[in-house]
């Protein structure tokens, strides 16, 4: 029987993008946009993107419908945050302040644009960009089968300006340094989430998408 995807279509987020990432890296999937509940509760995953405004995201979300059967899934079923969707998974945003969908605790902070020392460069000092863009590494901060067949310090494609800040350390599974360390990708049970695109990574990209795909949990 093939595995059905089910992305969550709330009106936000790059979805055909990630839904093509999908198909290339699992073809003998069932990948689809869901956008009702019941395409959402009859699959055996879910990947939730995101991109945006986190309050937009929110409203979206709820005014979808879709909310209630997301958080159902999120129970049970294999689960992948994708950027602001990783962010969503937390219980509170400083974007607005707006409250997100609780499954873990943490806040989802913003890059201020401190002074940071650059390394090796102890005597001098710049301002951090603001929003986050371009490939930066990953430090796998714990073995999970998501990294599985992906080196460690691997480049991954970041887009944002707003981090997680997990009240649980023990969710971390991967780490970004930009100016100073943040937590890039979490994990617990049936859910990874992770703030980089999969989807613009390449060839680790496609490997953590294929990774989703064969997911025993």
């Amino acid at each position: 029987m093939r595995t059905t995807i089910a992305i969550v279509d709330y009106g936000m987020g790059n979805i055909h993008s990630v839904e093509r990432a999908l198909r290339y890296a699992a073809p003998e999937a069932n990948v689809y946009l869901a956008n009702t509940v019941e395409m959402l509760e009859k699959a055996d995953r879910v990947v939730l993107p995101g991109q945006g405004a986190m309050r937009d995201c929110m409203q979206n979300l709820e005014q979808s419908g879709l909310k209630e059967a997301l958080l159902t899934a999120s129970r049970t079923k294999p689960l992948l945050g994708v950027c602001v969707g990783e962010q969503m998974l937390f219980e509170h945003s400083q974007e607005g302040g707006v409250p997100c969908l609780g499954i873990f605790p943490g806040e989802v902070k913003k890059f201020e644009g401190e002074l940071f020392a650059k390394p090796h460069h102890n005597d001098h000092q710049e301002h951090l960009k603001v929003p986050h863009m371009g490939w930066s590494q990953v430090k796998q901060e714990r073995d999970h089968p998501i990294w599985d067949g992906i080196p460690d310090n691997s480049y991954f494609y970041f887009v944002h300006s707003y981090y997680v800040q997990p009240a649980d350390t023990d969710l971390t599974v991967g780490s970004t340094l930009y100016g100073y360390p943040f937590t890039c990708a979490v994990a617990r049970d049936n859910i990874f989430a992770a703030q980089f695109h999969p989807e613009k990574s390449a060839e680790q990209g496609l490997r953590l998408y294929r990774n989703f795909v064969e997911w025993k949990i």
